[in-house]
């Protein structure tokens, strides 16, 4: 069943984007993940939340592929860089079949 990771992202410092964007693409390919949403200026629709600065969604064939992804060794040393500058809130769904 496709899984899909969904991340809201406060970004602290931009020193890291330009080096974690370049590679992020690759990485999630790798793993048979593709981007369906990728970008800033999240526009709140309701809630009391902070609206984040990016939000993403990355849909992949399964949760195996999701969580290989998310647990890889490529993946952990891009996470450890976008840390430096942001803060991310993600979660794993599976899609409506």
């Amino acid at each position: 069943m496709t899984a899909f990771i969904i991340g809201q992202m406060t970004i602290h410092s931009r020193d890291w984007m330009e080096e974690y964007f370049s590679k992020i693409p690759d990485v999630v390919a790798r793993h048979k993940g593709k981007f369906t949403v990728r970008g800033g200026e999240p526009e709140r629709m309701e809630g009391d939340n902070p609206v984040p600065d990016a939000a993403f969604i990355i849909e992949f064939p399964d949760r195996d592929h999701a969580k290989s992804f998310w647990n890889s060794d490529e993946f952990q040393s891009l996470a450890v860089l976008r840390r430096s500058g942001s803060m991310l809130n993600s979660i794993l769904v599976d899609a409506l079949e």
